[in-house]
């Protein structure tokens, strides 16, 4: 019940504030009893310093679990950020009760990667996922941190690609609008850049997200979808 309580703490969806205390513990006590007769468990006193390692490494395996998760979120909420700072909307931002204060074009991209993240079927896989976790890490093996660490460093990388990748279409655009208007402040130089600059840039900005929705999408689900993989190598199955 720890590696599977510690799951539902930090990976997405479970860690949502909709998601209460009761909630969490119920769901994982109900997964503990179903998981409970498919395997052998060894024996430990919980409060010998052997059942203290044991507790430790539970929680870790399943915070990690949630982290490799969490990647995507930090990618979606970086790209968002990137945009907004083009659109020149950085300072229209909302108060997230789990991330904190995020751009308003971040929140939707959270909004949308959580949707995409059901309509996978992400969250049943990822129970799937902790589930059969419990053949390839069973309680009493300690986790492999030579091996894990490196992943998850590397995997860690993917919050600035992944961001670079959904905010690419958007800030390439307004790079090429943010030129032009120079070019057209040069020509004109009484004309007020302020004044003709930021409504051009956000009306233009939000045309080129709209178009662009289907390939963030794409990207987003793409980023998930390795993120999935990645939590397999971690526990073992990939």
């Amino acid at each position: 019940m720890l590696r599977l309580s510690a799951l539902m703490l930090a990976a997405p969806v479970f860690s949502l504030p909709a998601m209460t205390v009761r909630l969490r513990i119920m769901f994982a006590l109900v997964l503990a009893v179903m998981v409970y007769p498919m395997h052998d468990w060894p024996r430990i006193d919980p409060i010998s310093p052997a059942g203290m390692a044991e507790i430790f490494n539970q929680v870790l395996i399943g915070l990690l679990m949630g982290l490799i998760l969490q990647v995507v979120t930090a990618a979606v909420v970086v790209g968002g950020q990137a945009i907004s700072n083009a659109m020149g909307l950085s300072m229209a931002t909302l108060i997230d009760s789990s991330l904190g204060n995020v751009p308003t074009i971040s929140q939707f991209f959270i909004v949308l990667s959580t949707l995409i993240f059901v309509g996978l079927g992400g969250h049943a896989l990822l129970v799937a996922l902790i589930v059969e976790s419990f053949a390839t890490l069973p309680v009493g093996k300690p986790l492999d941190f030579a091996q894990v660490w490196p992943t998850i460093l590397t995997w860690s990388s993917m919050i600035f690609l992944g961001a670079l990748l959904i905010s690419l279409p958007v800030m390439v655009t307004l790079l090429f609008i943010t030129i032009g208007l120079g070019v057209i402040t040069r020509a004109a130089p009484s004309l007020n850049i302020f004044s003709v600059g930021l409504p051009a840039t956000i009306v233009l900005g939000f045309g080129v997200l709209i178009m662009a929705m289907s390939s963030i999408g794409a990207r987003i689900q793409g980023l998930w979808v390795q993120a999935l993989g990645q939590v397999r190598i971690m526990v073992g199955l990939g």
